[in-house]
């Protein structure tokens, strides 16, 4: 089948993956290339962070962790590393955590490995995958999925299925990080305090955050924020604080009640991830997929 996604990050290149290996002849449309997605903007950490419904979710990130740990041993050039961290202060209930292999949890601190990715790198990958497939990646802006030429449309659109679709339940929570130099850290650490706080080695550079600012539009990184962010991770990590600052970064969350992934007719909605795009990445894109090869059998 000619399938047709719209959206061009972490979610929609990883369905096209999944739709070219199922055979299809796929093309990627996206109102920005990967490194201008909000997706390139993420840490790029192994967490289902804003997404529900928990039992969906739990299986989708399950999914994801073990084929992110695949790339990371097998994939050197997809830019994923498996790091061992700390979070501080978890939840009671660690239901996201079945595919963990080292969880320990001792006096408010939960140790694990999980998988982080270098989103700037392992976006061009992606992208490459698919075009190494035979899928197309261009840019372009589409305001009725109805006028897409394709047998079917996967909206993987983001925070833009809000207007796109009309989806108002859909909202965005801002998130501020500074991008470092790499060298200081070779352990992630997470703490939830008033702002949440964490800082991710991702091999050629460390993102340190963050903020989480329900229906918070703006984009632009705010100075004030950028101090705190710095001193709350130098306190967290002392090594970091000789590093090199790269970049302020600020990314929009597409947030929702619920990730919306089903069908409507020819149209397979997979969007509302919040911030756990990459967690969830390959576990919707593989039932992402398999919704469009039901159509096909019809």
């Amino acid at each position: 089948m000619r399938v047709t996604v719209v959206g061009a990050g972490v979610i929609g290149l990883s369905c096209a993956v999944r739709l070219l290996e199922a055979g299809h002849r796929v093309s990627v449309i996206g109102r920005e290339r990967t490194t201008g997605t909000t997706s390139a903007i993420a840490g790029g950490f192994w967490f289902p962070y804003l997404a529900e419904p928990r039992e969906r979710v739990a299986a989708w990130a399950a999914e994801t962790f073990h084929e992110l740990s695949r790339l990371a041993t097998d994939e050197p050039a997809a830019g994923v590393r498996m790091v061992h961290g700390a979070q501080h202060n978890p939840e009671d209930d660690l239901w996201w955590a079945a595919p963990l292999t080292d969880l320990s949890v001792v006096g408010g601190r939960a140790e694990f490995t999980a998988p982080i990715a270098e989103m700037p790198v392992y976006l061009e990958w992606l992208e490459r995958q698919v075009t190494e497939a035979g899928g197309t990646v261009s840019t372009g802006s589409v305001t009725d999925l109805s006028s897409v030429d394709a047998d079917v449309v996967v909206n993987a659109t983001g925070l833009g299925a809000r207007e796109l679709v009309g989806d108002t339940s859909l909202y965005p929570v801002q998130g501020q990080v500074v991008v470092l130099e790499a060298g200081a850290t070779e352990e992630w650490l997470e703490a939830e305090g008033s702002a949440p706080v964490y800082v991710l080695p991702r091999g050629g550079d460390t993102v340190v955050g963050g903020t989480s600012v329900p229906h918070a539009w703006s984009q632009s990184p705010d100075p004030r924020t950028a101090e705190r962010i710095l001193a709350d991770a130098a306190a967290l990590v002392p090594e970091i604080a000789h590093l090199g600052v790269r970049a302020h970064r600020v990314g929009l969350r597409p947030a929702r009640p619920a990730v919306r992934l089903e069908r409507e007719g020819t149209v397979v909605h997979c969007y509302g991830h919040g911030g756990a795009g990459v967690t969830l990445s390959w576990g919707c894109a593989t039932e992402v997929a398999e919704l469009v090869s039901e159509l096909a059998t019809k």
